[in-house]
C-alpha cells in the first residue's frame, strides 16, 4: 500500500498545540512550527477507519479494558521488539508524562534522589522538583558529535543513595538508541545499588536502520524485576491527543504501587476512542510504520545535506532514533537569549530551545522533522536564509 506522507494537511484552526499555539509559545504567529513532538502526518488508515467505526456506533460511555487491548500490546512488543510481555504486567496510563508523575509519587518519598541524564526531556526535572524529590543530574558525555553515558559519574551518584533512575530510551533530544552493552552496564549499576529504573521508551518504534531498540526490561529477569517501562502508540502513530499510554511492570510490588496511585488519582479510566486507536495501531500499523521510517530517513538526509555547508557554525547531531534532531548552534557564538531570538525572529522557525533540557543544552535547538518534505524544505529555506543574512552582516 502507498502512503501519502508528502500530503500537506492544514492543522490551523484545529486547536493544534503545535500550530494554533504559536502565539503563546513564541510570541508571534509568523513562525513555521517545528517544535513539539507530534507529526504533521495523518495517522494510519487502520486507525482512522477504526475510529470512524467507533464514532458511527454513537455511544461513548465508560470503557473497560478488553482482551483485544491485551492482545494488541502483547503482539506488538513480541513482533516488533522480541519482548515477551504478559498481560498481567500491563496497566493503562493517560499518557507517559502522567505515568511518570504517578510513578514518582508511588515509588519515592519527599527528598529521595532521582537520577536523569541531561540534556534530557525537560518534564523529567519538572516532575522531580514539583514533588520535592532531589534532582540528581548525570550529564551525558559529548564526544565528536555523539553522546555517551558517563558510567563513572552515574555509579558515583547511584551509590550515594539515589532511589530512582529515569532512563530515556531512545534518548530525547540527542537521538541515541542505547546499545545492549550500554543498557547492561547502566542496569548492573542500578541493581548493585538498589536503584529502580523507570524506562521511558515512548520513542521505541522510531529507530533508524541499522540501530535496534532493546527494551531495558527484556534484557534479563533481574532487570525486569528492577524496572517499570512506559510506552505508548502516541508518537509512533501520531495519536498523542487520544491520551493512551501503557505501563509495563513484571515486579508485582512495583506494578501494584503504580496501580494504587493511578486509582488514588482517579486516572484509571480508559478513553473509548483511545482504546480503539491503540488496538488498530498495534494490530494493523506495521506496514505504515515501515513506510514512515523510510520517509523520515529521507527527511533526515535532506536536513544533513542542507545544513552541511554551514558547519561548523551549525552542526547536526545525527539521531539513531526519533523524528527529533538536535542541532548544535554553538559555532554562532550567540548567548542563550540571542540564539532563541535568532531562531524565532530572524529565521522565523519555531524550534525547541536546547537550554530547557538542562544546562548542557545551551547553544542547541531541537527540530522536529516529522512533517511533509515541503514543510521541511520551507523550514530549512527560512533557517539557511537567516544564516546567510547573518554571515553577510558579519563580513
Amino acid at each position: 500500500m502507498t502512503y501519502s506522507f508528502d500530503q500537506v494537511i492544514s492543522r490551523e484552526h484545529s486547536a493544534s498545540a503545535k500550530w494554533d499555539g504559536r502565539k503563546g509559545k513564541f510570541g508571534t504567529e509568523d513562525v513555521l512550527p517545528m517544535w513539539v513532538a507530534d507529526m504533521d502526518f495523518a495517522s494510519p488508515p487502520s486507525v482512522i477507519e477504526a475510529l470512524a467505526r467507533r464514532v458511527q456506533h454513537g455511544v461513548f460511555g465508560y470503557t473497560i479494558r478488553d482482551k483485544g487491548y491485551d492482545d494488541a500490546i502483547v503482539g506488538w512488543f513480541a513482533r516488533r521488539h522480541q519482548w515477551a510481555v504478559e498481560p498481567a504486567w500491563v496497566s493503562h496510563a493517560p499518557g507517559v508524562v502522567p505515568a511518570l508523575n504517578y510513578l514518582i509519587q508511588a515509588l519515592t518519598e519527599t527528598g529521595d534522589g532521582i537520577i536523569i541524564q541531561t540534556p534530557v526531556y525537560h518534564p523529567f526535572a519538572r516532575l522531580i522538583r514539583s514533588h520535592h524529590r532531589t534532582l540528581i543530574e548525570s550529564p551525558l558525555l559529548e564526544r565528536e558529535g555523539r553522546y555517551e553515558m558517563d558510567f563513572d559519574d552515574f555509579e558515583q551518584k547511584a551509590a550515594a543513595g539515589a532511589k530512582l533512575f529515569i532512563l530515556c530510551s531512545p534518548h530525547n533530544p540527542v537521538g541515541r538508541v542505547w546499545t545492549r552493552a550500554e543498557l547492561e552496564r547502566v542496569g548492573e549499576i542500578c541493581v548493585r545499588h538498589g536503584v529502580t529504573v523507570i524506562a521511558d521508551e515512548i520513542h521505541c518504534d522510531l529507530v533508524y536502520t541499522p540501530h535496534r531498540h532493546i527494551p531495558f526490561a527484556s534484557i534479563s529477569d533481574e532487570f525486569a524485576m528492577h524496572a517499570v517501562t512506559t510506552v505508548a502508540p502516541s508518537k509512533t502513530f501520531n495519536i498523542a491527543g487520544l491520551n493512551m499510554a501503557v505501563v509495563i511492570a513484571k515486579n508485582p510490588g512495583l506494578r501494584d504501587a503504580y496501580r494504587q496511585m493511578l486509582a488514588l488519582q482517579s486516572a484509571a479510566s480508559i478513553p473509548a476512542l483511545g482504546l480503539e486507536a491503540l488496538k488498530a495501531a498495534y494490530n494493523g500499523g506495521d506496514e505504515w510504520l515501515d513506510a514512515l521510517l523510510d520517509y523520515l530517513q529521507g527527511n533526515l538526509q535532506l536536513l544533513k545535506e542542507r545544513l552541511a555547508p554551514y558547519a561548523p557554525k551549525v552542526k547536526v547531531v545525527e539521531p539513531e532514533g526519533t523524528y527529533l534532531v538536535w542541532l548544535d548552534f554553538r559555532g554562532l557564538g550567540l548567548a542563550r537569549e540571542e540564539l532563541d531570538k535568532f531562531i524565532v525572529h530572524d529565521a522565523k522557525v519555531g524550534l525547541e530551545p536546547g537550554h530547557i533540557y538542562g544546562q548542557e543544552g545551551a547553544g542547541f535547538q531541537r527540530i522536529n522533522i516529522g512533517c511533509p518534505r515541503a514543510l521541511l524544505v520551507e523550514g530549512l529555506d527560512r533557517l539557511t536564509a537567516a544564516l546567510d543574512r547573518r554571515s553577510s552582516d558579519n563580513t
